[in-house]
């Protein structure tokens, strides 16, 4: 559905870099990265609304480079929704088909269609200025959907709604993309929304596309050390792959050894995530490989759930729940046994 080959766009203060990605039809694609990587800047260049240095941009078929923005068939809907403050929601649903030249009752079905599939019928007759942020997103996303565009792009969508708020609108971008089978591609910052939505994920830093790959993929085996902290790893060491003295696989990060799971020989990095450690008072028998002792030197409370950073002497952080927290008493200062299997030490 949309090629993006060795894309190129040069801001001044800022570039886009031999971007290549292959977004197939009906997908739901993630553009994920931190504040500044460029993702909005390159949403908008799929959108047209930036001269591009080198590369082609490629949609269902066609080349569309140099193609004006209205006629690339495209949607957009931005972090603060755009709309207009002066009509009602029907008539911001209609504001683009009005354009095309479509009859009144053309104009009525499609509005009374989004209103039922995006459950916002008692909305028509009123402004966005007495919408809730929950409900200003919807009428959003209904009139991107309105022109029927073959590809639709979304910019940071949920980051100005609260959370409680955001949970409701990530179902109802599940469901409408179940129903529509639409092609989106959608712009956050948060990783959590990513995993919740997305079928494939692109990590962008620094005007690059690090890493693509399935939630899964990103989230377990980071190609670099920038996406395992951003995927939130926390536990990312570099270090030295070699032999231990009963066959097994050892990672060295100075004077501690922890056992992995690699073909791979030399110094490269391991990342292990924090919920991927057992924590417990008393040394655990389990089947995994390693299992270190160490002292709670710091508690990051989190509501429902607490990092633990752990001095073995390596500093490691693990994720407990409040109240496994609370069943082992657990407190800065106190020694604790950290079990965690070798597989789950990922070598890059």
């Amino acid at each position: 559905m949309i090629e993006i080959k060795g894309l190129c766009v040069d801001l001044g203060a800022f570039r886009l870099e031999d971007i290549n990605l292959k977004i197939e039809p009906g997908e739901y694609f993630i553009i994920l990265g931190p504040t500044g990587a460029g993702k909005t800047i390159l949403l908008e260049s799929i959108a047209g609304l930036y001269p591009i240095k080198g590369g082609e941009i490629w949609l269902d078929g066609r080349e569309v480079t140099n193609l004006e923005p209205e006629k690339r068939g495209i949607g957009f809907v931005y972090q603060d929704y755009a709309l207009f403050p002066h009509l009602l929601v029907r008539d911001n649903l209609t504001f683009g088909l009005k354009q095309r030249k479509h009859s009144k009752d053309e104009l009525k079905q499609v509005v009374d269609s989004l209103a039922t599939l995006f459950e916002i019928t008692h909305l028509l007759d009123r402004k966005p200025e007495t919408l809730s942020g929950g409900e200003r997103q919807k009428v959003a996303l209904a009139r991107a959907l309105a022109v029927n565009p073959q590809v639709l792009l979304l910019d940071e969508p949920l980051s100005a709604l609260d959370p409680y708020t955001r949970e409701g609108v990530q179902r109802e971008l599940r469901r409408i993309h179940g129903q529509l089978q639409a092609t989106i591609i959608h712009v956050t910052h948060d990783f959590e929304e990513a995993i919740a939505l997305g079928d494939r994920i692109a990590v962008v830093g620094h005007g690059r596309v690090l890493q693509v790959g399935t939630p899964e993929q990103i989230f377990r085996q980071p190609s670099s050390e920038f996406v395992a902290r951003f995927a939130m790893s926390r536990n990312v060491f570099s270090g030295e792959v070699g032999e231990g003295r009963e066959g097994q696989v050892l990672f060295r990060i100075g004077d501690q050894e922890v056992e992995v799971v690699t073909e791979l020989r030399g110094k490269w990095h391991a990342s292990l995530r924090p919920e991927d450690i057992l924590i417990s008072r008393e040394p655990l028998r389990s089947s995994a490989r390693n299992c270190l002792r160490g002292t709670i030197t710091q508690i990051e409370d989190r509501g429902s759930t607490l990092y633990l950073t752990v001095s073995t002497p390596l500093e490691l952080v693990c994720l407990v729940t409040r109240h496994s927290f609370g069943e082992m008493n657990l407190a800065e200062g106190g020694e604790v046994h950290l079990t965690f299997k070798a597989s789950a030490v990922h070598i890059f």
